[in-house]
């Protein structure tokens, strides 16, 4: 890993739809040396996402605005704006966004996650939400597996 402090490229080139989600990789596994990724979200309200785990990574939920219900294990957290919650590898976690809508940050240790999202998104044709049309693909949970995550519950 080189540590020469250099600019990462512009994340508008990086905008993904994720699972009805705009996905904006600010940081990839290849600009960290593979410690981190770093992903800014926005998601619509009352979006829910399956119960899942992720076997190889980390995961660190902040919220810049809006909220978000996160269960994490036995655990349920609310957080809102300038609040973080931690998602440890093996546990089974989820979230459901709050009426408002969330504006989050992930960042996911070690990095990788940026390969799932490119491999499981479609590229964003503007910096929204999805439209209601843009699905995940058909093999998701295979994608899924491959990166080292499962999905429990649908």
């Amino acid at each position: 890993m080189s540590t020469t402090l250099q600019p990462s490229p512009t994340a508008r080139a990086r905008q993904y739809w994720f699972f009805g989600m705009l996905a904006e990789i600010k940081a990839s596994a290849a600009e960290t040396g593979g410690m981190y990724t770093l992903v800014e979200i926005t998601a619509p309200a009352g979006l829910q996402t399956p119960l899942h785990v992720h076997y190889r990574e980390d995961e660190g939920f902040y919220v810049l605005e809006g909220s978000v219900a996160i269960e994490v294990g036995e655990e349920v957290v609310e957080l809102g704006a300038g609040e973080h919650a931690f998602g440890p590898r093996n546990v089974p976690h989820r979230f459901t966004v709050g009426p408002d809508g969330a504006h989050m940050i992930w960042v996911l240790t070690p990095g990788g996650f940026d390969a799932f999202v490119e491999e499981v998104s479609v590229p964003a044709e503007a910096p929204t939400i999805p439209p209601a049309h843009v699905l995940p693909p058909e093999n998701a949970a295979e994608i899924v597996l491959k990166h080292g995550m499962e999905l429990l519950s649908l």
